[in-house]
């Protein structure tokens, strides 16, 4: 059992904590930090799903790292391509050094008596013990271990293959088969266009629809301007037009949900058979209740249009020897059967908190600026946005950390809380998005206040100037062992 000291420890190396590690280097070069992995490799969810056509939908000029451009020709990335983009970040900046691989965490204790953490880690069957002085999680919010797959009646009847896109076989092979991919989310409808390639049929079936938007994978303006310009004036330029676009998209969608309804059902229909039925595109729920679904160059489309894939609306009766029995009476043969279903959330990785061997009831705690917790001391949670590119709001979370490191060095404390003085305050999810497998675990999340700074926006503008100006000296934040030398300094 070891007793390792740094500064900071930063648990997960995906595209968040790569990220905290490459603004720790930047921001505070003077102080130590290891990185805390759970798996043998960089990437999190870029490493983790390999199912065919696993890619992002959001393009990379604001799914990358402010620091570091993207020079793919392709906007909207395949899995390999940012998984590499991810690993040479962490090479550029020095930090795949600071990375323990196969660290899989377990606990943290936050001592009171000497402000420090304690970190209990299993390494290949052996416990390890590492100390520091912060702890910043960023481990994503779903399971790497688990994910959520409803209890289908007759499933052991079924006599193909039955399985999740978390845990996607190496080299399975669905050449000449017929598929069927349970669900409607990004994951279904990344997965159904990438299938048509070998199988014999691919049949999305879905309970109910989502939103679709076509994106175009190449952008000519962005290949113009990268004649003429600079990379980094590319991507800078590239980045606040997109993210400006994504915002007004999702504003649209707020304040005119029936308008925006229309218009995201136009443009799908323009791209599909006359004679096909837009029920199967045609959801409940408001845009945006729910995270829209990208379809690069429209590919999911082309496929229905060219006879290749198609879509059901229906519930599930039972699995039968051959396939799917639904409750209308249809029945959809299968030879591989796609439980496309959804993630199961979870956050800190499974990691139990602690303060002086007491458990920190986090579904009680409010967030601070969308990343410390009220009443914790030291402690910090990178999570992006849920309307937006994750990695917009991780690069303005981790440089608002490593400024409160650097203040608190400079005023000369130990440690900083934040604390709601105002009294009982309203609370609404910490996650306000009406997802299945958001819902299904709200109660099990943090909290977020109805007044700033623990009110959480889905703005990046408003983020980035709030927390590029937010004082870390106001009496929202409690230090202990204060020695003032001059004026706080501001982030």
């Amino acid at each position: 059992m070891s007793n390792e000291y740094f500064d900071v420890l930063i648990i997960g190396a995906g595209l968040s904590g790569i990220g905290a590690g490459c603004h720790m280097k930047k921001e505070c070069p003077g102080k130590s930090f290891a990185i805390l992995e759970g798996r043998a490799a960089i990437g999190g969810t870029w490493d983790l799903f390999r199912y065919p056509g696993i890619r992002s939908d959001s393009d990379m000029y604001t799914l990358g790292y402010e620091f570091k451009p993207w020079v793919n020709k392709k906007g909207i990335a395949d899995g390999d391509d940012i998984r590499g983009y991810i690993q040479d970040a962490a090479a550029e900046n020095g930090v795949t050094d600071h990375i323990r691989f196969s660290h899989k965490v377990k606990g943290a204790d936050f001592s009171t008596a000497d402000s420090m953490w304690t970190v209990t880690v299993e390494v290949d069957g052996v416990e390890k013990v590492y100390r520091s002085q912060f702890l910043l999680s960023c481990t994503g919010y779903y399971d790497y271990n688990e994910a959520f797959t409803p209890e289908f009646e007759g499933k052991d009847d079924f006599k193909g293959s039955i399985l999740h896109p978390q845990f996607w076989p190496e080299n399975l092979d669905y050449e000449g088969k017929k598929v069927v991919v349970i669900g409607s989310g990004a994951t279904a409808v990344t997965l159904v266009p990438a299938m048509t390639d070998k199988a014999e049929s691919v049949t999305m079936l879905q309970r109910s629809p989502s939103y679709v938007l076509a994106v175009p994978q190449d952008d000519p303006v962005i290949m113009f301007m990268r004649k003429i310009m600079p990379e980094k004036w590319v991507y800078k330029i590239t980045r606040g037009r997109n993210v400006t676009i994504t915002l007004a998209i999702y504003n649209f969608c707020k304040k005119f949900p029936n308008l925006a309804r229309k218009l995201l059902q136009k443009q799908v229909a323009a791209q599909l058979p006359k004679d096909f039925d837009m029920k199967h595109f045609t959801p409940k729920y408001a845009p945006w209740d729910e995270r829209l679904c990208a379809v690069p160059n429209g590919d999911m489309f082309k496929a229905i249009k060219q006879g290749k894939a198609n879509v059901v609306t229906d519930h599930i009766d039972r699995f039968v020897e051959d396939g799917i029995q639904l409750k209308s009476g249809e029945k959809l043969d299968a030879d591989i059967i796609v439980s496309a279903t959804g993630l199961k959330i979870q956050m800190l990785g499974h990691m139990k908190l602690t303060q002086d061997g007491a458990e920190i009831p986090m579904p009680e705690k409010m967030s601070y600026r969308g990343v410390m917790f009220e009443d914790v001391p030291n402690f910090g949670m990178i999570f992006g946005y849920t309307n937006a590119s994750w990695t917009l709001k991780a690069d303005l979370l981790s440089k608002w950390f490593c400024g409160l490191i650097n203040h608190m060095d400079y005023t000369g404390v130990r440690e900083a809380k934040p604390v709601n003085h105002g009294g009982a305050m309203e609370t609404r999810p910490f996650v306000d998005m009406q997802s299945g497998y958001i819902s299904r675990v709200s109660h099990l999340l943090p909290r977020q206040g109805m007044e700033k700074p623990w009110k959480l926006y889905q703005n990046y503008f408003a983020d980035m100037a709030a927390l590029k100006t937010a004082k870390y000296d106001i009496d929202t934040i409690e230090y202990s062992n204060a020695v003032v030398t001059s004026e706080p300094r501001t982030a």
